[in-house]
């Protein structure tokens, strides 16, 4: 079963600074209908003007995961973690018992287009933790590469949830097939161009919750490069 979730019937938070797409409740957009996807509680579209940003502030219990499309993001902690994330990486930050962060956008010029992605980790309490990866075009180019899993495989990062995230980049006609196993579900979100899944069409900013199905099929179906993200959770 796919239940498609349409890149305009999502909620939108415009602060001059900030534009910010929401799949799913968050601030002050709230749908008793879109509360999240199992684990996955927030997956927001955001774009950031230069030199402008989100100012410390604090989370716990929340693992976080920052995608950058196009630009950079700095981020400074309270566990003193410094870095700038760019397209091709992806940065976890496990919130646990308490953590203060900021995420500003360095350039001067060039805005910022990212997705910030929160997931309900397994358990409460943990000790907050920080990581940080990079994942070349060719190793997603045509396929769907690991990026994140509970156990760190294939050099993904790590979360602590028993969820998988796979990224990857697919020009028209080239297909990668996803099996989902029996008891788990996915959700297909495209961040940029034309992609089917399982024979839909889906537009940057669309996405599709995928219930009781044994795999996925995903074709390339622009003329740029589709960009997706698969979360296959329980």
């Amino acid at each position: 079963m796919l239940t498609f979730r349409r890149a305009g019937e999502r909620g939108r938070a415009l602060h001059g600074w900030l534009t910010s797409h929401h799949t799913f409740s968050f601030g002050d957009y709230y749908d008793p209908a879109q509360m999240g996807f199992g684990s996955l509680r927030v997956l927001n579209d955001d774009r950031v003007q230069p030199m402008s940003g989100f100012p410390p502030h604090p989370h716990r219990d929340m693992e976080i995961l920052t995608y950058v499309l196009e630009g950079a993001l700095a981020h400074e902690d309270s566990m003193g973690n410094g870095s700038t994330v760019r397209p091709g990486e992806l940065r976890r930050m496990s919130a646990g018992t308490g953590v203060t962060h900021s995420e500003m956008n360095p350039s001067e010029k060039v805005p910022v287009h990212f997705l910030q992605i929160w997931i309900e980790p397994a358990r409460r309490g943990l000790a907050p933790s920080y990581e940080q990866k990079a994942f070349p075009e060719g190793e997603r180019r045509g396929r769907l590469r690991l990026l994140a899993s509970p156990d760190g495989q294939q050099g993904s990062v790590t979360v602590h949830q028993d969820l998988r995230l796979s990224g990857g980049l697919f020009a028209r006609g080239e297909v990668e097939r996803h099996p989902i196993a029996p008891g788990r579900r996915a959700f297909v979100h495209l961040a940029r161009g034309e992609l089917r899944v399982n024979g839909e069409l889906l537009r940057e900013g669309d996405a599709v919750a995928v219930a009781r199905e044994a795999e996925l099929l995903l074709e390339g179906a622009g003329e740029g490069l589709a960009e997706v993200l698969v979360f296959d959770l329980s």
